[in-house]
């Protein structure tokens, strides 16, 4: 009795309807892509960022709001007040207080920290559309479009967090708070063309993008909402050692469902136009399987002499001579060669004598 009959059933019924064939198909490339390694990266840089932010955005706060002992105290007693350390130093303070030591330190290490989250956005939208290592922006060129990306993304995330903000807090009655919900919607709508638009490939025309930068922003208003509803309700009223691991515990969180989200969206970008479904679940690998897999090993050419031609063989079990494969992805031999060294998708039945003279 076969134990996986289920399974490659499954696999035959999901091969043959799109509706079920593209999310498997984007789980698999997500795998394939060692993509959720990713994630983590732009989470991780994420996390770090939001330190020196916070120094940079107290300071500024301090110089601002300076002579101003009310704003200063609602300022104290917002979600600032939840963070770990910050909120602790700042309740004890009293007060906001500018300084020109915090004002360079914080927007030093804002830039650091947040070209570390752009860097990695670049280079798992690289690895999502398997652009060749020879092919990505030189050391100068990446760093010059993480800036003018973090001020981009920067500008806007404070825009669509305050709207966000007074949605999750109700404001306003119903009417106001479905009329936040829309603005806040085509706000995330901007942030996420403008970084999908600046992470691809000019060539990439932008129709094909849409599909994920919709549902990136579907899905950050989501989060958005959970996350101000996760602090106001789980994490305030909750002081010492509790609330600090609630909140930091929710942030991580929080940056790595954003993280994945991202870039989920970009792997259903690549799936959808570059029509890489249905993915087999089990042997045999489909066609798209093989795209995938030589997209992958092409990828890794680092400069100009170098060329990688990927073969894929049957299932076999006795060796096959790497010198004639039987399947491959590289241009049909030239008279003289092997003949079974033929593209994949025009390969002969293995079990046939290649050269029946």
């Amino acid at each position: 009795m076969d134990a996986l009959a289920p399974v490659r059933a499954f696999d035959r019924f999901q091969q043959h309807h799109r509706a079920i064939a593209v999310p498997i198909a984007v789980l698999k490339k997500f795998s394939d892509d060692s993509a959720g390694n990713q994630a983590a990266l732009i989470a991780y840089f994420g996390f770090f960022s939001l330190f020196p932010l916070l120094l940079l955005f107290v300071t500024i706060l301090g110089f601002v709001l300076s002579g101003n002992p009310s704003a200063q105290h609602a300022v104290l007693n917002s979600s600032l007040k939840q963070f770990p350390i910050v909120g602790n130093s700042l309740s004890k303070t009293g007060s906001l207080k500018g300084s020109g030591v915090g004002l360079v330190v914080g927007i030093v290490g804002s830039l650091l920290s947040g070209l570390g989250v752009t860097m990695a956005a670049q280079n798992a939208f690289n690895t999502v559309y398997a652009v060749p290592r020879k092919e990505r922006p030189d050391f100068l060129f990446a760093r010059l479009r993480g800036i003018k990306l973090l001020a981009v993304f920067g500008v806007l995330q404070v825009v669509t967090t305050v709207v966000t903000g007074a949605v999750t807090g109700g404001l306003g009655g119903p009417l106001l708070t479905i009329a936040g919900i829309i603005v806040s919607l085509i706000l995330n709508l901007l942030l996420f063309f403008a970084v999908f638009r600046m992470l691809t490939a000019k060539e990439i025309e932008t129709r094909e993008l849409w599909p994920g930068i919709i549902i990136a922003a579907v899905l950050w208003e989501i989060l958005q909402s959970v996350g101000g509803a996760y602090i106001n309700h789980a994490v305030k009223g909750h002081n010492g050692v509790y609330g600090n691991f609630a909140f930091v515990i929710g942030l991580l969180v929080w940056l790595y469902l954003g993280a994945r989200v991202v870039v989920y969206s970009a792997e259903i970008n690549t799936v959808l136009t570059r029509e890489l479904w249905p993915r087999s679940i089990m042997d045999p690998p489909t066609p798209a399987d093989r795209r995938v897999r030589a997209a992958l090993a092409k990828a890794e050419e680092r400069d100009d002499k170098q060329t990688v031609d990927v073969t894929f063989h049957p299932n076999q079990k006795e060796e096959v001579d790497p010198g004639s494969p039987d399947y491959s992805v590289a241009p049909e031999p030239a008279p003289g060669e092997d003949a079974r060294a033929v593209p994949w998708h025009e390969s002969p039945d293995p079990d046939s004598n290649p050269n029946p003279d």
